[in-house]
């Protein structure tokens, strides 16, 4: 991946920071976004990339973050939409309006606006790699978590359109996976028992660790995978199969 120009947002920590530090170890040139700017920074800095603030869920902060990198870096050629959150831990009829429409606007909404900021300049190059973190939530949904699991399903979905869209234009590819329950501080926001559930529900018996979630996206978004697109990988320890 030597001087090629990759984009992760949600970037600042977690799986996030774990993929651009996997992408920068190939060789990539990392744009870390992160709604947070000191956190992104940090991250930039550790490993000789750009930190910019980007709120995913507006489309004037992407359009203004985006053009930030390509002035420093270049044009890019691959975008991780890693930023996401979990929402309320609660059932249903215990949500209101705004419980759903806070989630919505940063796991789908986000995706869609980080993905529409690149493909235009993917379809003049004729290359791209776009990989979206969707969730094992979004296959099988998880109690509690309703605005979660759907705005992940919904990742699934505007995946597999946008990858048919853009499929024979040369060589880009939209792809996407869905992690079981990853280790990250992102778990200490959710209830317990709701986090004992997704457990269970493992045949591993486990929860994943970052870097092997940084390394299925490695592949994904490297040159070799040129023939893999609109794909949903779980890496979800055996718990869906499908």
């Amino acid at each position: 991946m030597t001087n090629r120009v990759a984009v992760v947002t949600g970037a600042g920590q977690g799986i996030g920071e774990g993929i651009a530090v996997r992408l920068h170890a190939a060789g990539a040139k990392v744009a870390i976004l992160d709604v947070n700017e000191e956190a992104a920074g940090s991250v930039a800095d550790s490993l000789e990339g750009i930190g910019v603030q980007c709120d995913v869920s507006s489309a004037a902060s992407v359009k203004a973050a985006m053009d930030r990198v390509r002035e420093r870096l270049g044009p890019v050629d691959i975008v991780v939409n890693n930023a996401g959150i979990t929402g309320k831990t609660a059932r249903l009829w215990e949500l209101d309006d705004t419980d759903l429409d806070r989630v919505y606007a940063v796991n789908l909404k986000g995706t869609f606006l980080m993905c529409r900021a690149v493909i235009p300049e993917m379809l003049e190059r004729r290359y791209g790699r776009i990989l979206n973190i969707a969730s094992i939530a979004g296959k099988e949904g998880n109690p509690t978590l309703v605005p979660y699991s759907s705005t992940k399903a919904g990742v699934i979905a505007l995946t597999k359109a946008l990858a048919k869209e853009v499929a024979g234009q040369g060589d880009i590819t939209v792809n996407c996976i869905a992690p079981g329950v990853v280790r990250t501080k992102i778990l200490d926001t959710i209830a317990p028992q709701t986090v004992q559930y997704m457990i269970s529900k493992i045949p591993m018996g486990r929860t994943g660790k970052i870097e092997e979630v940084a390394a299925l996206v490695h592949f994904l978004v490297s040159s070799e995978a040129s023939f893999t697109t609109g794909q949903c990988y779980d890496i979800s320890g055996g718990r869906a199969t499908y």
